[in-house]
This record gives C-alpha cells, structure tokens and sequence, in this order.
C-alpha cells in the first residue's frame, strides 16, 4: 500500500487508495471547517428563516389556517425573510419559508398553508 498524506493534519497514513484522512477525527474537523458558515450576515439569516419556520408550524398545525399579522409578530415573526415566493394563475402572492407559506389577506390576516 501507497502512503498517503491526511488533508487535515498532513500526517502520512496508509489504508485504501482513496481514503483521505487518518482517522475519523480529521474527516469531521475538516468537514466542519469546509462547512461551516463563513460569514455573520449567513449565519444570521440562516437562523431567521428557521425560526420564522418553527413560528409558521407551530401557528398552522393543520397544514391550513387563518391568523392575525398581530399574531405573527407576537411570535418575533420577520416578514423580511423567507425562501421563495410562489404566485398562483389568479395573481395570488404565497411567501414560503421552506415548505410553510403565507399568504397575506384583508384586515391584517394571513392565510396559512404547507406544501406538501
């Protein structure tokens, strides 16, 4: 067997042609650093479109419901971030957050929905 060199902690190994890490330790400490979020502004934005998830499933448990813009943003919802934008034949506009959506009505009501 060939001798090969870990791309995390550059130690010489042995083991099959296209292994690429010593041990377990390197692979995730190198997976970690390649994945991790590199800037704040990421970071930040990728945490607000989970919580605006986790507000819109938790406000529509039945995959289709009618609330309050007041309700929303009781719950700290920000309706600056979402994932997509779908509009229907009819001109209708839905904002989703991944698969939960919302779609804005008369007087300050939302209509809430899942994709399925």
């Amino acid at each position: 067997m060939q001798k090969q060199q870990c791309l995390e902690c550059n130690e010489a190994f042995s083991g099959r042609a296209d292994k690429k890490f010593c041990s377990d330790y390197c692979r995730n400490a190198y997976n970690n650093k390649i994945n991790k979020d590199s800037t704040n502004l990421i970071r930040n934005t990728n945490n607000r479109l989970r919580k605006n998830w986790r507000i819109l499933e938790k406000l529509n448990p039945n995959d289709k419901c009618k609330v309050t813009k007041q309700k929303m943003l009781d719950e700290d919802f920000d309706f600056n971030h979402f994932t997509s934008i779908y509009t229907t034949k009819t001109g209708n506009i839905y904002y989703f957050c991944y698969d939960q959506g919302y779609l804005p009505l008369e007087n300050d009501f939302y209509a809430l929905v899942k994709r399925k």
